[in-house]
């Protein structure tokens, strides 16, 4: 594994951003184009190997581990086209790189998550999502895909086939994605709004507020009744910038290196960690300020951390939400992260947690190093029952049987792997817990 911003190396071991995921692959392969990957798939599938493309690493689950041949992207990271508002990239750009040629081209995602480190594949094959009820996750703007079949075909997928739905968010198991056509919007200008204040207040008007702003999602502070709100709305123009020493303040030395250092100390003393969240609570203070719409909606991330985050039907929200304290409780061990909450529409692709339903997020959290299992089981506990449907490239416990009972569609989208990839020379251990062998 590498740094965000290094190059890959041909290392046969790897590990995941989290560091919770690791594996010792039996060769490397870094294709350059679209027939490479081909070539290389036919050879894999002739010899009854298996295929493994790996992004950038920023998945908690095991839908990246290779335990035969990893193929890496990053050779496949240019842009392709632009028309209009269609831009067709290759698959393994990341998605600050992504950004960064949008503007270029006044240009942007409608909606992103809070991290760009991931690449565009990656992040439309796990449901990677922002919030917003006008949005789903990011692979809803996905206008066409090009991918490599089991058999080595390579094969353009757009709104006129009947793969499309599974298409846009396979899980790296109907194909290796070599290219991607998304529609994107004129650039625009957010106002982001973020204010603490208790979490009674954030609940209460919280079916007004999702309703009123263009994105909305909130934190809460475990051991506290604490909450900081957050709202970004576009605006005409950037008129309310932060000024270079706030923006240090709050993204880098408060957010990164005051964090770590708290949560390294919440380690090795536990019993002070929910003073330190009762303090970090009451010292948020409120901000406005106005900037480019992927600045205000992508933030760097430094302390690494796992993670669980389940999507739930919105109208269960309260009920998953008050477990939470309830879990915490009881735990043999401190949380050390605030808890994420965000909001999306429904859509109509089949393997997305949106599918069908107005949706509401909860993404729990555990510094790296420090124990969570039984603090995860215990959330999925409660949003199972509740018809939830867990990230897939965040960590979560369902099998292929649970799983077919939360996507109505499930059985088709496994009908689409059966035809494109009927060896499995996509499958890995998590894709055959998740689809069934």
């Amino acid at each position: 594994m590498t740094s965000d911003n290094a190059a890959p190396v041909a290392s046969p071991r790897w590990h995941n951003w989290g560091g919770n995921q690791h594996s010792v692959a039996a060769d490397v392969v870094m294709p350059g184009s679209a027939d490479e990957v081909a070539a290389l798939v036919k050879e894999a599938a002739a010899a009854g190997r298996r295929v493994k493309a790996v992004g950038s690493g920023h998945s908690f689950t095991g839908i990246a581990v290779a335990d035969d041949q990893r193929m890496l992207l990053h050779r496949l990271a240019g842009l392709v086209a632009i028309d209009g508002d269609l831009v067709t990239v290759q698959a393994g750009m990341p998605l600050h790189r992504l950004n960064a040629v949008l503007a270029e081209h006044g240009l942007a995602m409608p909606n992103l998550g809070d991290i760009d480190r991931q690449t565009v594949a990656g992040a439309i094959s796990t449901g990677t999502h922002g919030s917003g009820q006008a949005y789903s996750t990011l692979a809803s703007g996905v206008e066409a895909v090009t991918l490599v079949t089991g058999s080595g075909e390579v094969l353009r997928v757009d709104s006129s086939s009947e793969l499309f739905p599974a298409a846009r968010l396979g899980l790296g198991a109907l194909g290796v994605l070599v290219e991607v056509t998304l529609r994107c919007v004129p650039a625009f200008v957010l106002l982001a709004d973020e204010r603490p204040m208790p979490l009674t207040e954030v609940l209460a008007g919280l079916d007004e507020q999702i309703a009123a702003n263009d994105h909305l999602e909130f934190y809460w502070y475990p051991y506290t009744d604490r909450a900081q709100l957050k709202r970004n709305n576009k605006v005409p123009a950037s008129d309310r910038p932060l000024s270079p020493f706030r923006s240090w303040l709050d993204e880098e030395f408060l957010s990164n290196t005051v964090f770590q250092g708290a949560c390294k100390l919440g380690q090795k003393i536990p019993a002070i960690v929910p003073t330190v969240s009762a303090v970090a609570a009451r010292a948020l203070t409120a901000r406005t300020y106005t900037d480019r719409s992927d600045r205000v909606f992508c933030t760097s991330r430094r302390v690494h951390f796992v993670e669980m985050e389940y999507e739930i039907p919105r109208e269960c929200l309260s009920e998953a939400l008050s477990a939470l304290p309830r879990i915490i409780e009881k735990l043999p061990f401190k949380v050390q992260f605030p808890v994420e909450v965000r909001f999306t529409g429904p859509d109509d692709i089949w393997l997305s947690h949106g599918y069908g339903r107005d949706s509401a997020y909860i993404a729990v959290h555990q510094f790296s190093g420090s124990p969570y299992e039984p603090y995860f089981q215990a959330f999925e506990a409660v949003c199972e029952p509740l018809g939830g449907r867990p990230h897939w490239g965040k960590l979560h416990y369902r099998d292929a049987d649970s799983l077919r009972r939360a996507y109505p569609r499930f059985d088709d989208f496994v009908a689409v792997r059966d035809r494109l990839d009927p060896a499995r020379v996509f499958a890995n251990p998590y894709l055959d817990r998740v689809l069934g062998a």
